[in-house]
């Protein structure tokens, strides 16, 4: 099939070029021969007047053109991948649908690990795949790769529906042996302390509640930064150092760690949980599904 005189079986070919980086493994993908898809290759070169990918040493490399055209291309063909194989209809007992969801460990702990528990009852064909964010997130909402972004509201895309999953405080964690939490935690005591912070991504993306922090405008003496919600208390057990964390995320982890936690010691906002997912899937029956389901385990956790 044609389509501006381009044949559309070689954007599959394209994509496959611009995942594998090689000839032999997008033929090995996409299940033609070496020669077939060399072929391919130079059609899409003849049609784009582009050499889309060159060789470099023993690896191929992509053109500052083919690169930008791979995003618009990938998510035609996850357009397409969804129209065909999408259902009219969408039965959790009997599917096999796997679902992809961008969000952190502290969701996975407080949503994610109860709501493959009620799978194993009501959906034993569904599978989850969850994926740490990063600030390619959107990204990966925007090409299909992802079905689910499950983060706060200051990180949302705002181009894309959205709606809340739940609202969360933000507690004040520590060790249970700390003095300041046994007495009672002051502001005074928040700011003379070490603290342990999370950051997300190569660009270091600080929690929402370290964000927050920031632009209060008082510093904060930061002694660790880790990358991950769940590696917080093992630089809070056994020193005086507090962390901002979810009180739900806290809620679990102190059954593991010997761990206290307080109010914020001044007013602090309610952090909201929210759950994005692209525009093209609003009447997509099996994720409508599971947004119900993840509200319905967020509110019995609450």
């Amino acid at each position: 099939m044609r389509f501006k005189g381009l044949d559309l079986n070689l954007l599959v070919v394209f994509d496959a070029l611009m995942e594998t980086r090689s000839v032999t493994r997008a033929a090995e993908r996409i299940g033609l021969t070496q020669p077939a898809t060399s072929a391919a290759l130079r059609r899409l070169r003849d049609y784009f007047h582009d050499e889309i990918v060159v060789a470099v040493g023993k690896r191929m490399h992509p053109t500052p053109f083919a690169e930008g055209l791979h995003p618009q291309i990938q998510l035609a063909l996850r357009g397409v991948e969804r129209a065909i194989t999408t259902p009219t209809a969408f039965d959790p007992t009997t599917s096999t649908r796997r679902f992809r969801i961008v969000s952190s460990d502290y969701i996975m702990v407080a949503v994610l690990v109860p709501l493959i528990e009620r799978f194993a009852v009501t959906a034993p064909g569904v599978r989850v795949e969850i994926i740490q964010p990063t600030e390619q997130a959107v990204s990966e909402l925007e090409s299909g790769k992802a079905d689910l972004l499950v983060t706060p509201e200051p990180f949302l895309a705002a181009w894309h529906p959205h709606e809340i999953l739940f609202e969360e405080e933000q507690v004040v964690v520590g060790w249970a042996e700390n003095p300041v939490l046994k007495r009672g935690l002051t502001e005074e005591d928040f700011y003379a302390a070490g603290h342990v912070t999370v950051a997300f991504g190569a660009t270091r993306t600080p929690a929402f509640a370290d964000s927050t922090l920031s632009r209060m405008g008082r510093e904060r003496l930061v002694e660790v930064t880790v990358s991950s919600f769940a590696s917080a208390p093992w630089f809070i057990e056994g020193t005086a150092r507090l962390a901002v964390l979810h009180e739900r995320l806290v809620r679990q982890i102190a059954r593991r760690f010997n761990l206290a936690w307080a109010p914020m010691p001044f007013p602090f906002p309610k952090m909201h949980e929210m759950m994005q997912f692209h525009e093209s899937r609003a009447d997509d029956a099996g994720l409508n599904w599971l947004r119900q389901q993840m509200r319905e385990v967020a509110a019995e956790a609450a």
